[in-house]
């Protein structure tokens, strides 16, 4: 598999986009209407709560929060769809399910609202993927998504940040990882440039290769062997030549 596999869309402006707008508009609705939507978010070991797995990232405590939300979705969802776009939606529904329900077990007693750990799993995943495939383009993307969004890593930890809710961070973080694993990525070919790099080169057949022996040693050859190695090409059809003299020609163009 090689480059030709990266092919732009019109879903990878569409899927980010969609998905933030539905964001907007459910945060729209909560304050036109004061929509407690709060007590559809995670609480942990309550089995009321549990239906927060599935509502919890598309709810958000206020307008700070939801920007602060939706300008890493739309640029980790636009990337997953260009470069995984057969992974894209099934990274989507598991990380949010998975995500949620690592939450839902190991969570502080309060309800855990928001789509960061969706981002959580969006990034692990890119990172590990990119570097699991070896592939130049792919750990260039993971290497990018590391120096964006690199910082994040502090707040899967405890005591750094009381109000936010770190556990699902630290959920998204392992679920993005363990997707990698159930994700096989294709195996991705490096760029031909030169013959020699073609599976089916045949070194023997190629001028500038017999000049070297199977020990690597230059080998030079006289001119008549040199001559010998030079394929010429040859025509069954018959070629008619017409020689003109130098001085008829002069005066054919005088």
């Amino acid at each position: 598999m090689n480059d030709t596999n990266f092919k732009f869309s019109n879903s990878v402006i569409g899927l980010p986009m969609f998905f933030v707008l539905f964001l907007w508009i459910v945060y729209w609705l909560q304050i036109r209407f004061d929509f407690d939507f709060y007590r559809y978010g995670i609480y942990p070991r309550d089995f009321i709560g549990i239906r927060g797995i599935l509502f919890s990232p598309f709810i958000h405590e206020n307008l700070d929060h939801l920007y602060n939300n939706s300008i890493p979705l739309v640029i980790l969802l636009a990337a997953m769809q260009f470069f995984y776009p057969k992974q894209t939606l099934g990274v989507i529904s598991y990380g949010i399910l998975f995500s949620g329900l690592i939450t839902w077990v190991v969570g502080r007693e309060n309800f855990h609202i928001g789509a960061s750990g969706l981002i959580y799993v969006l990034v692990s995943f890119i990172f590990f993927k990119g570097i699991q495939t070896k592939y130049y383009r792919l750990v260039a993307l993971s290497l990018t998504v590391i120096l964006l969004y690199g910082g994040m890593i502090w707040y899967v930890f405890p005591d750094v940040d009381q109000s936010i809710s770190w556990e699902g961070h630290l959920a998204g973080l392992i679920t993005g990882f363990v997707l990698t694993l159930f994700y096989k990525a294709p195996e991705y070919a490096k760029p031909i440039v030169y013959d020699w790099q073609r599976p089916d080169f045949d070194p023997g057949s190629d001028p500038f290769m017999k000049h070297f022996d199977e020990n690597g040693n230059f080998v030079t050859f006289s001119h008549e062997e040199e001559q010998d190695q030079i394929d010429y090409f040859s025509s069954s059809h018959p070629v008619n030549y017409i020689v003109v003299k130098k001085r008829d020609q002069e005066e054919t163009d005088e």
